[in-house]
């Protein structure tokens, strides 16, 4: 099979604190690098009162300071939040401290509402149809410094920081291959788009200075466990959050419970149906035949997993199953 990595939305679990998040999150990233996943990422949301990683830098530093060689990134960064130059200065200061393994991951979302926004920003003047223009400001601050040049990042210039752009939509497709760049997909959570999205991606994909062909990671939700129901239990937790958000009340995660899916509306089980399918739910066989599945369809290069389970021990037990998976079928 091809790499596997490791999203985390650094939960906070109903009963839990934000220091209980970061501990998890450096535990839990200690067991992917010693399971041979390839990278470990974290992601920018605000006014989250379940995720944890607002400052997303802060806590990749916590986690690359905890381990020795996975590559550690964000997934990602929310440009418009930021000058390009403040992202070019911690992204270099997290490369000169872990050289060779940090990844910066560009989206063009908030990551919050819009409240949140106008108070991150002080307004929304920034715009963010500007941000092609953030991404390639960005990339000029990591490229060696030119003659003459007045702005420079320091730490930063001359340290080519690997660049991914990060979408939903056709938008970071187009984007991507314009500029060279790899292209990690949100299938995990708005996977309407996602075929249209890597067909355009390849088609156009022009060879950069940082990448010479396409290359593709796409988001998939994995709640294993030892049965099919153990893994739906799990999986509940996550299906309560995605209805909470969508009807404007984000919450901590929520313990799991049994039958929660078929309680539902039907209105809100389509809902959820649609945004998470893009799931292996289950057992190792069943969580071995979707992640196959899902691979064979897309063509992926590498899968970002992600699993939003309550209980700390069993979303490690989830991601080691995954990674015996696809150690069965390397050595297949």
């Amino acid at each position: 099979m091809i790499p596997f990595s490791v999203l985390d939305l650094a939960p906070i679990v109903e009963g839990g604190t934000a220091a209980d998040s970061f501990r998890n999150t450096l535990q839990l990233a200690q067991h992917a690098e010693a399971l041979g996943y390839q990278r470990y990422w974290l992601a920018e949301h605000h006014g989250m009162r379940g995720i944890a990683s607002a400052a997303t830098a802060v806590v990749m530093g916590h986690v690359a300071a905890g381990t020795r060689t996975i590559r550690v990134g964000a997934g990602g960064v929310m440009l418009p939040n930021h000058s390009p130059l403040v992202i070019a200065e911690q992204f270099g200061t997290l490369e000169s401290l872990f050289p060779g393994r940090i990844d910066l991951g560009l989206g063009r979302a908030p990551g919050s509402d819009q409240a949140t926004a106008r108070a991150l920003r002080r307004d929304l003047q920034t715009d963010a149809q500007q941000f092609p223009n953030d991404v390639v400001e960005l990339q000029h601050y990591f490229a060696p410094v030119e003659p003459g040049q007045t702005l420079r990042a320091v730490p930063g210039a001359g340290l080519e920081v690997p660049l991914w752009i990060l979408g939903s939509s056709t938008f970071g497709a187009q984007l991507a291959a314009e500029l060279g760049l790899p292209y990690a997909f949100a299938s995990h959570f708005a996977p309407g788009d996602l075929m249209n999205a890597i067909a355009i991606y390849r088609a156009r994909f022009k060879p950069s200075k940082q990448l010479a062909k396409p290359y593709v990671m796409l988001g998939f939700n994995v709640f294993a466990a030892d049965t099919d129901e153990a893994g739906r239990f799990l999986f509940s937790s996550l299906q309560q959050a995605f209805v909470n958000l969508r009807s404007g009340r984000p919450s901590l995660l929520q313990p799991p419970v049994d039958g929660f899916a078929e309680r539902l509306h039907p209105g809100d089980r389509a809902m959820i149906d649609s945004a998470l399918s893009c799931c292996a739910v289950g057992s190792p066989d069943t969580v071995r035949r979707a992640l196959q599945a899902f691979i064979d369809k897309t063509g992926a290069d590498e899968l970002m997993l992600t699993s939003q389970i309550f209980d700390h021990t069993a979303r490690m037990r989830s991601y080691e199953i995954a990674a015996e998976v696809r150690e069965e079928a390397v050595s297949a």
